[in-house]
């Protein structure tokens, strides 16, 4: 067996030759140079070498010492050496420190009784902790509470030794006389400890003796109390009640650790109604009167417990909960949000967004520099509330429009997809929604939300009112036509030869941007601040569109948007206005318009030309005004609010298949046997009892429980590292959880000769670091030995474990024989689930991340989608592309698959592939990452998978 170790130091520059020079600095007479000897020989002994050389020496030079820092040092080399010999006999050379160990027991300086007090709890020899007991009954009565309470750790530590009940069988009555009459806290826990751990029965009797005082009794004390009630109640669940009183008492006990582990206990031992609500309370309380962060995230992970277990009376404290808003930290915000937001029902939901709604007025006047995620933060959480309860938008809606114009476009771009759900949700809001958008529209500044806005206005402007004021509120946006003149243009021509004349914050430029279904397209981007340059006529710049200044900075999607919406627009007035002339004008107007965008995007007055898909897009707008046919009619003003009405549909069936999931999780195969804890009823059960009742349900939640077919699983996952014909054979079982890797060793002889000093030497490549160095062992002939080797791993990155078996054979000892070990591939797949984000955040970290890998189809598979699946296999990602949007047969393919890694990173993959004339499949798969191991790793991993359906 290995031993136990009470001590662990991180040394790895030590080497046995270093024993000389430790010796010599021994035998000196430097206090410093002692000093570092004696630390260098505790950090060797600490990484498996014995050095047994230097024992007498200590004894002779280092023993006699008066100095603190030496005699502290001593203790710990004297605590992990070894003591016994292969038979488990105490040394006889063990002998010669018990009288120092008398000496420092009864020295005059309270802090060398303190230290050797401890030491003496880390001995399991009977032989040297024998003829010191009576010096440590001694130092229960010192005057230093420092003495004290280690004394009475160290008569706890003797009573529970093998003998410890013949070595000293009054120590509990010792101790509770003690306890009695000892005024130091610490001390008093100390000897409640013992009392609790060695004599139960005396524990109680205390406690029930002194409970009126139990309230001005220290933090440490308390808190073993609580220890002490957990364990009395599992053992007796009849006498419950009377303990559940203890700790309701404790409740108002002035620590707050108290406090806490108060609650933590009464949810633990009981399920009824008043303690769980009480426990619930104290854990509100806490989460408002701490300041620490960390504090009030842990506590919201106890409430978060409580609310998956018992929701009905968290429900109740869904208010007390959302008071955590007023903390600065983000996290702690998203996580209160997290929590409230499951616990709304239609009896509270008026006051959940009334609070909500006071927050985000409180971001309009704070100057916090993330007040725009907040702001994000909350209108999201809105934005459910109001999909849950459709009674409750109308109330939020108008509010939140206001932020439309917001300077965090993330923000503006949740208030307006919000809008664009409720209006076709909430037919009744539709009207006056599309009031207050026409009015605020000329506020709104980013590109992007302009886009969504104008499609709301082109899909939701049915009357004629509507219709006429969203074609002139577009117009008044975009200005007087034409957008330049020649003569500008040639202004314009001469001052980009000298110097740029465009303002400062106009910064235009061409990037690719990806599209829904994952696919690249061209666009014009602009700084969401970008004004028209201050050479043009029309007015200030301060009377300058919105839609004016985005258009003049080179953002021609938005043109295109604006086009679409103008032929949606004039297409439905063509339906609701009667008179053809002022049909006519309008028509003539938008057409201006459109032909004057492309006049502009082809000139030479912007620093870059229109793109060709938004070139595209208005010469096609331009030819359906031109020549409208009913079909063309249908597709524009009901095929578009027909496929939004689908994607809204889509994304409401994913979510509600996504409870049904969470909620069917089944924790019982039907081929299992029967546990008759599924037959119980957990209503009204504690916590403590449930575990109590079957193991196997404890064993399997934490992964202890053996299945069929796990046994065939671990064979799948041992790893041979030496061929048949070595002399050794050595094969691993490769565990990986987590930051762990545990690799499970089994060493064979399979000669006719013992194998001495055999160790296994391990060395790792990437981001993986051994926790421990090797031993050495003995192995008989024909004998088998089980090693253990932990590694921790720091990134998602594909690992190699690599390394040799050395030893020596007893007919040779002076040759070392080495045999080099197969290499062990870690794989990233063990690091990677499959997660969901959505489109926006996805766009959003495709557009932050660096590191892309560009990885070219290569496959025998000929269907798109038993390809795409088969990626999805091999990677074990989430394609986030509905199951809708890949319907169909084109030749096409396009999807987002997701995955994040147990270290938090994002994970992005685009598949986008062509079906050619001979029906192979073509095209590219894209991995996108924040960091370049994942990126790299996951590339290599779909080169190495994707040809077959292996």
């Amino acid at each position: 067996m290995e031993k136990s170790c009470t001590l662990l130091v991180h040394f790895d520059k030590g080497t046995p030759a270093m024993a000389n020079e430790i010796k010599e600095a021994l035998e000196g007479n430097d206090i410093d140079s002692k000093i570092e000897a004696l630390k260098k020989a505790i950090m060797l002994l600490l990484n498996g070498e014995t050095i047994p050389q230097l024992f007498i020496t200590i004894i002779r030079y280092v023993l006699p010492s008066d100095d603190h820092t030496i005699q502290k040092l001593l203790l710990l080399y004297l605590e992990i050496i070894d003591k016994t010999d292969s038979r488990g006999k105490v040394l006889p050379e063990m002998i010669l420190i018990c009288q120092n160990l008398r000496n420092n027991l009864q020295h005059p300086n309270e802090y060398i009784r303190g230290v050797t007090l401890r030491f003496l709890c880390r001995l399991n020899e009977t032989e040297i902790i024998e003829p010191l007991i009576p010096s440590i009954l001694t130092n229960l009565e010192h005057r230093h509470p420092f003495v004290r309470r280690n004394a009475v750790l160290a008569v706890m530590s003797v009573y529970k030794l093998p003998q410890g009940e013949q070595l000293l069988d009054s120590a509990p009555e010792i101790i509770e006389k003690f306890l009695t009459s000892e005024q130091d806290n610490s001390s008093k826990r100390n000897a409640f400890l013992m009392l609790f751990n060695c004599a139960q029965e005396r524990a109680i009797n205390y406690l029930f003796t002194n409970i009126d005082r139990m309230t001005d009794w220290g933090e440490q004390l308390q808190m073993v109390v609580l220890e002490l009630i957990r364990k009395v109640c599992r053992a007796n669940k009849a006498e419950k009640g009377k303990y559940i009183k203890i700790i309701i008492s404790l409740l108002n006990a002035p620590s707050t650790a108290v406090i806490y582990e108060c609650a933590g206990t009464l949810v633990s031992l009981s399920s009824a109604p008043t303690a769980i609500r009480a426990a619930a309370n104290t854990y509100c309380q806490l989460l408002l009167s701490q300041s620490d962060n960390n504090v009030k995230l842990i506590v919201l992970d106890r409430l978060n417990e409580l609310k998956t277990s018992h929701r009905e009376i968290m429900v109740e404290l869904v208010m007390d909960v959302l008071r955590a808003l007023s903390s600065p930290n983000l996290d702690i915000r998203r996580k209160t949000i997290d929590i409230a937001l499951e616990l709304i029902t239609p009896r509270n939901i008026d006051e959940v967004v009334m609070s909500l709604k006071k927050e985000v007025v409180k971001t309009q006047s704070g100057e916090h520099e993330k007040n725009g995620e907040y702001r994000q933060m909350l209108v999201q959480a809105i934005h459910t509330c109001a999909i849950k309860f459709p009674e409750v938008a109308s109330t939020v809606v108008h509010l939140l429009m206001d932020f439309l114009s917001d300077t965090n476009v993330a923000s503006a771009m949740d208030v307006v997809v919000f809008v664009r759900e409720i209006i076709e949700t909430n037919p009744k809001l539709r009207v006056s929604i599309i009031t207050r958008l026409l009015d605020t529209f000329y506020q709104i500044r980013a590109a992007r939300v302009c886009s969504c806005a104008l499609w709301i206005i082109g899909e939701y402007c049915l009357s004629l009112s509507e219709v006429e004021s969203g074609i002139s509120t577009i117009k008044t946006c975009l200005g007087d036509l034409p957008f330049y003149t020649a003569s500008e243009e040639g202004e314009a021509q001469e001052s980009s030869k000298t110097s740029q004349q465009v303002s400062s914050t106009t910064v235009s430029s061409r990037r690719p941007a990806i599209l829904a279904d994952g696919t690249y397209a061209t666009q014009s981007a602009a700084l969401e601040t970008a004004m028209s340059p201050p050479t043009l006529v029309q007015g200030s710049l301060s009377s300058i569109g919105n839609l004016r200044s985005l258009i003049l900075s080179g953002d021609f999607f938005l043109g295109a948007v604006v086009a679409c919406t103008l032929t949606k627009l004039v297409l439905r007035l063509e339906e609701v206005q009667p008179s053809k002339v002022e049909v006519n004008r309008t028509f003539t107007q938008a057409l201006l318009i459109m032909v004057s965008m492309l006049q502009l995007g082809e000139s030479s007055f912007l620093p870059h030309p229109i793109d060709s898909d938004s070139r595209d897009r208005i010469v096609l707008c331009i030819r359906l005004l031109s020549n409208t046919g009913d079909e063309v009619r249908k597709i524009w003003l009901q095929s578009c609010r027909q496929s939004f009405v689908k994607m809204l549909a889509e994304k409401q069936r994913h979510e509600t298949e996504e409870i049904k999931a969470r909620a069917q999780i089944s924790h019982a195969q039907p081929d299992d046997l029967i546990d008759f804890y599924h037959l119980k009823s957990r209503k009204g059960m504690s916590q403590l009892e449930l575990e109590d009742e079957v193991q196997d349900d404890l064993k399997r939640a934490t992964g202890e429980f053996t299945k069929e077919g796990d046994d065939a699983n671990k064979l799948n996952r041992i790893l041979q590292l030496t061929g048949f014909s070595d002399p050794v054979y050595a094969e691993a079982y490769v565990t990986v959880h987590h930051y762990d890797i545990v690799l499970d060793v089994t060493v064979i002889n399979r000669t006719k000769e013992t194998l001495q000093n055999l160790c296994l030497e391990l060395a790792t490549m990437g981001d993986l670091k051994l926790v421990e160095r090797p031993q050495n062992y003995t192995l008989a002939p024909e004998s088998s030995k089980q090693i253990k080797a932990n590694i921790k791993v720091s990134s998602t990155e594909t690992g190699v474990i690599f390394g040799n078996i050395v030893y020596e054979t007893s007919s040779n000892v002076l040759e070392r024989t080495v045999i080099v070990l197969n290499d062990i591939h870690i794989d990233i797949m063990d690091y990677i689930s499959p997660a969901s984000c959505t489109d926006v955040a996805f766009r959003a970290m495709w557009a932050e991340f660096e590191w892309e890998n560009k990885v070219a189809v290569n496959t025998i598979i000929q269907d798109e989608k038993e390809f795409l699946n088969h990626i999805m296999k091999s990677t074990n990602m989430k394609c986030l592309t509905p199951i809708s949007a890949l319907e169909g047969e084109c030749g096409f393919l396009a999807a987002n698959l997701y995955a994040k890694s147990v270290f938090g990173e994002d994970a992005l993959v685009n598949v986008s592939i062509e079906k050619q004339a001979d029906s192979k499949l073509s095209g590219y798969i894209r991995i996108r990452s924040k960091t370049q191991g994942i990126a790299l790793s996951l590339g290599d991993k779909i080169t190495l998978k994707q040809k077959g359906g292996s």
